[in-house]
């Protein structure tokens, strides 16, 4: 199962900054796992793997209609996508699309500033308690508008946005189940 919310986590690293953003949305899912055997590094590999192919596509087009008003495009993507396994989860590190800008022991932030806005993605692993072999993963965007075309262009990107995010999660609690099933 899956949730939405529309503020940040208590835990998270960003929330002593939730005021300053324009838009918040965060995603919830659950999966059982017997033992802390998920680390955050796997679920930051299954993150820049496991989102639906057909965003790829959407991104090529955002990207050439994104370039010709001088903002960032993905052409640069890094080579850990199709070399997962190389990822240190160091700061400064390209991670996909993005740069990890901060790291706590259950959660890392990506994300990047561009002229037309800030985005932050948190991605946070939630220990596993005593009381239950549930864990908690937690995809949660942050976005503040510097201008007017920041605002128009994430209005425009937001439907996709929010799709791309559901099936990510719901992607990589499959593959963490599958993974459980078989230990």
């Amino acid at each position: 199962m899956i949730e939405k919310k529309t503020s940040i986590p208590n835990q998270s690293i960003l929330k002593s900054e939730e005021r300053f953003y324009n838009y918040v949305d965060s995603y919830h899912g659950w999966f059982i796992e017997e033992g802390n055997n998920t680390s955050l590094k796997e679920f930051v590999k299954l993150f820049i793997s496991s989102g639906p192919k057909w965003a790829d596509s959407l991104m090529t087009v955002r990207d050439n209609i994104v370039g010709l008003f001088g903002l960032k495009t993905s052409n640069q993507l890094a080579e850990q996508e199709k070399h997962p396994d190389n990822i240190k989860l160091e700061l400064g590190e390209q991670l996909g699309i993005f740069e990890l800008l901060e790291k706590g022991e259950n959660e890392i932030i990506v994300g990047g500033d561009d002229k037309h806005l800030n985005l932050r993605v948190s991605l946070l692993l939630e220990p596993l308690t005593e009381v239950t072999a549930k864990r908690e993963l937690i995809i949660t965007t942050c976005v503040k508008f510097n201008n007017l075309f920041g605002k128009v262009y994430f209005i425009s990107v937001k439907p996709f946005h929010k799709i791309i995010v559901y099936r990510t999660l719901k992607n990589i609690l499959r593959q963490l189940e599958n993974k459980s099933l078989k230990n």
